[in-house]
């Protein structure tokens, strides 16, 4: 079958691998349909992953499919049904598995498509408790938003921030794929959504999907536009995934108590802050990382329900390096996926 291999730093190959070995029992074999591609992928495809890896490495980490066969004692899962695969090889026995707080899992193999095989080839075989079903009514491309894009966003606004009804949320990069879902998801539960961008075309693309407030970052300090426009007691939520660039701006931009959830470090990894501010205003930040699979079913819902993803471009899987190529120069708005 293809798959497409990471060999090295930036060198991807299509590559003709030996096809899975049936689903044993509790095991599930997916035909993948589409992947969807995020800034982790661009971390393993620079050579960032941050642990030993063994190459050649199947990329995606995350994806939806069909189960094409069920191996013995899976009575939930049929072929046929339609499906997105979690994202991390979880041991499923230790208290956080045990009590649906998948991403705390205490023993995790690793994520795949990072430090363990992928999901950018034809078939997979793996955990069926490690899957979740499609509703109907969402398409390939929009579930394969769900696995990390739609499921980090339900994560961070939902379970971290605990953001309620008609609070004000800042969200960065707001044409950015957990941007866009960040906004929509917002809009829907009536809150006010203020919003970064990079230039002023994708500030008229996140008014037109509900931002009440668009700043380009590149034109104005988003930190004294934010405090203007909230007459200087600041917004209940920060949705932080930029990194060093808007940390401490974003600190800022809180009002006194209020919560800074984050999730990202695509413009560096370490920042310094003011910690007489931190205590003084009691602010709550709080670090997020990836999601359940109940965050899953939740994003699935919301899609079914009408609250889909923003696609920017779908690729063919020879094209997976050009996708990478392209979030990594931030020219997109919204999410870049790959068909199978």
């Amino acid at each position: 079958m293809q798959a497409l291999q990471l060999f090295g730093d930036r060198d991807l190959r299509l590559s003709e691998i030996e096809a899975p070995p049936a689903p044993g029992a509790g095991e599930v074999q997916v035909r993948i349909r589409a992947v969807g591609l995020n800034f982790i992928d661009v971390w393993g495809f620079r050579g960032m992953a941050f642990a030993k890896r063994k190459m050649p490495l199947i990329v995606g980490a995350e994806a939806a499919g069909i189960i094409e066969s069920v191996g013995e004692g899976v009575a939930d899962l049929a072929p046929g049904d339609r499906v997105v695969p979690y994202g991390a090889m979880t041991c499923g026995r230790c208290r956080a598995c045990r009590e649906g707080r998948d991403n705390l899992c205490e023993d995790v193999s690793g994520v795949m498509g990072f430090h363990l095989d992928g999901f950018s080839r034809e078939h997979v075989t793996m955990p069926a408790r490690l899957v979740v079903k499609v509703p109907d009514g969402v398409s390939d491309t929009d579930a394969a938003c769900a696995g990390i894009a739609f499921g980090t966003v339900q994560h961070m606004l939902f379970d971290n921030a605990r953001l309620e009804p008609g609070e004000s949320v800042l969200i960065h990069a707001g044409g950015s794929g957990i941007g866009t879902a960040a906004i929509r998801m917002a809009k829907a539960i009536g809150c006010t959504v203020y919003t970064t961008v990079g230039d002023d075309e994708k500030g008229r693309k996140a008014v037109e999907l509900g931002a009440d407030h668009v700043i380009n970052y590149r034109t104005e300090r988003f930190e004294g536009e934010v405090r203007r426009l909230t007459k200087r007691k600041g917004v209940d939520v920060v949705f932080e995934h930029v990194g060093a660039d808007t940390w401490n701006g974003s600190l800022l931009c809180l009002k006194r108590g209020g919560r800074l959830v984050t999730c990202g470090s695509t413009s560096g990894v370490s920042a310094t802050m003011n910690l007489m501010q931190l205590f003084q205003q009691q602010y709550r930040i709080t670090g997020s990382f990836g999601c359940s699979l109940a965050n899953i079913r939740q994003a699935l819902d919301k899609m079914a329900a009408g609250i889909r993803p923003v696609v920017d471009t779908v690729y063919p899987l020879a094209d997976f390096a050009q996708g990478l190529e392209r979030l990594e120069s931030r020219r997109v708005f919204g999410k870049i996926l790959v068909s199978l």
